[in-house]
């Protein structure tokens, strides 16, 4: 009753989530997991997933808090897996998917009225040398295809209440933009974290924190986070987000 065709039900253990996957149209990857561990969870209120997907972030929230949550995803498909998801978990009366674009959020969500919003947007700028995935549903979960990082956070900033806090999964070479485009919005950049894949490589993954109209001094830089040991294993704070203690 809940899989189309070539779809999967896979489970993140460490929150006792089932999610609906799909090749062909979306799966969760590690960047979910480690920005639903990244900021501190409300127990109650409102949270906000923007770019939900297949609904991962808010789905692996769930578990952590009573507040209610809303899921605003662009693409049809996407939602409804989204929302067979919450069914298939017994999340109904938590969780509302919206298969709306970002621009209408304010149309089903109250402006400044959300307590933490959370956000997995396209990584990559729409250019015209820039190379996209030819699976359309692909595509636009990693170009800034329909949205772009500017109108992300002008969005959560227009649905965060005064303290409400903006947490975002990017890639490190978008930092700088991140920073420039959050204080543009009123959002207090507050703490940053840069993923690894192992030591003495690169980071390839960005996680980042603000507050709306935060105090603009004590700003904090988490320690680094490495996802792999020498032997390709996970980590134990990366295994532990995954699989649990």
């Amino acid at each position: 009753m809940y899989l189309n065709e070539g779809e999967r039900i896979d489970q993140l253990y460490a929150d006792d989530i089932q999610i609906i996957q799909s090749a062909k149209v979306f799966s969760f990857s590690l960047d979910a997991v480690l920005l639903a561990n990244f900021p501190s969870i409300p127990k109650r209120g409102t949270i906000v997933d923007l770019c939900a997907g297949n609904g991962a972030v808010g789905l692996f929230v769930s578990r952590k808090t009573n507040a209610k949550i809303y899921q605003i995803e662009l693409q049809e498909k996407l939602a409804d897996m989204a929302q067979r998801s919450i069914q298939l978990n017994q999340l109904e009366e938590q969780m509302t998917v919206y298969p709306i674009d970002l621009k209408e959020s304010l149309s089903k969500i109250k402006g400044d009225s959300v307590d933490l919003l959370l956000c997995n947007p396209p990584y990559f700028k729409n250019t015209e040398t820039a190379i996209k995935n030819p699976n359309p549903h692909l595509a636009i979960a990693r170009h800034e295809l329909h949205t772009n990082l500017d109108e992300v956070i002008q969005t959560a900033s227009k649905l965060l209440k005064t303290n409400g806090r903006l947490a975002l999964v990017h890639r490190p070479d978008r930092f700088l933009d991140i920073l420039e485009c959050m204080r543009n919005y009123r959002i207090a950049p507050k703490r940053v974290q840069f993923v690894y894949p192992k030591q003495g490589k690169e980071a390839n993954i960005l996680l980042i924190e603000g507050i709306k109209d935060g105090k603009t001094d004590g700003f904090k830089v988490a320690p680094p986070l490495i996802t792999y040991d020498e032997n390709g294993n996970y980590n134990p704070e990366t295994h532990r987000m995954l699989y649990g203690n």
